[in-house]
Parts: C-alpha cells; structure tokens; sequence
C-alpha cells in the first residue's frame, strides 16, 4: 500500500569504514542502504512507498537508530528495540518476522528458514523475501547462510556480511 507525501529524514551511520544510510518515516525506520549506496537508491526505495514524500537531512530525527547501527558494527549491540516502519507481502513479513527470531550469533538456512515459517518448498521465494528486506541489520538477514555453511549474497555486501558474522561469533 503506498502512503501519501510525507517527510523522510535520513542521515548516515559509520563505523569499521561501513558507511550506511538511514532512512525514518514519521513511524519509523523504513530503509538501510547498502555500504557505498546514496541518495538516489535511497529515494527510489522510498518512492515506492511514500508517494510525493520530501527528503530532509536530519542527524538528530535519526540519532538513536544511527548509534545502534554504530554500536552493533561496533560489536556492543545485540538488539534493536526501536520503532521500526516496513511493509511487505504476508509471506514477506513472515520470513522477516522469523529472521528477527533468529539468536544474536547463530545462522540458519534458507530451506530451514521457509521450513520455520511452514513453507518448506518455498525455499527460493524465502530467499526473494531475505533479498528484499529493506532494513539491513534491524532485520538480521546476514544470518543467512546455504545448508552447505557457504556465506553467500547479501545486500550489504560481503565485506558487510562477514564483519556482521564475525562480530556476531566472537
């Protein structure tokens, strides 16, 4: 469902050379970049969503999101008990509702990942949904491995990913 115009703040987090852009609607975080993306992606992503929204610069609007992401990358965060602003398919928010579930450090598989949400052929579409997801970290889709144990794809980037995993191992 797309939203009528509104204010989208924004603003940058970095930590260990990751550099991610923040996005809040008026009800909560609704987009993280990717390290090395900017604006335009930024916008684009909201677009979809917020029709005809203006997007301001704002430090302080996005100040507790981007020292959670600071500290996370940091590795002194293990969760994100902030207000959080995401819409999706019902098959989407399951599979983000489940990547939220998965513990601090742990991984799971895309096949046991749609098997979690009793869907257990739907391994690719799981993979589509943890593509998908708009909010990078808050919704922990670098837990995501192959049944094999290979670290694989990720928004983020890789470079991203094993700094998460890492971090999270240790």
């Amino acid at each position: 469902m797309m939203a009528m115009a509104r204010t989208i703040r924004w603003a940058y987090a970095e930590q260990h050379g990751f550099r991610l852009l923040l996005a809040k609607s008026d009800k909560g975080l609704c987009y993280v970049g990717s390290p090395g993306e900017g604006l335009i992606e930024m916008q684009q992503h909201c677009a979809k969503r917020f029709r005809g929204a203006d997007f301001v610069q704002d430090e302080s609007a996005l100040k507790e999101y981007k020292y959670a992401i600071e500290a996370w990358l940091a590795g002194s965060r293990e969760k994100f008990p902030l207000p959080l602003d995401v819409e999706g398919t019902a098959f989407q928010r399951s599979i983000w509702q489940a990547l939220q579930e998965i513990p601090y450090g742990r991984t799971i598989s895309y096949s046991d990942l749609a098997e979690h949400i009793g869907k257990p052929k739907a391994v690719r579409a799981a993979g589509s949904a943890v593509g998908a997801n708009p909010l990078l970290l808050f919704i922990p889709c670098h837990r995501v491995i192959r049944k094999s144990g290979d670290v694989t794809g990720f928004r983020g980037g890789m470079a991203l990913k094993n700094h998460l995993l890492e971090l999270e191992r240790s």
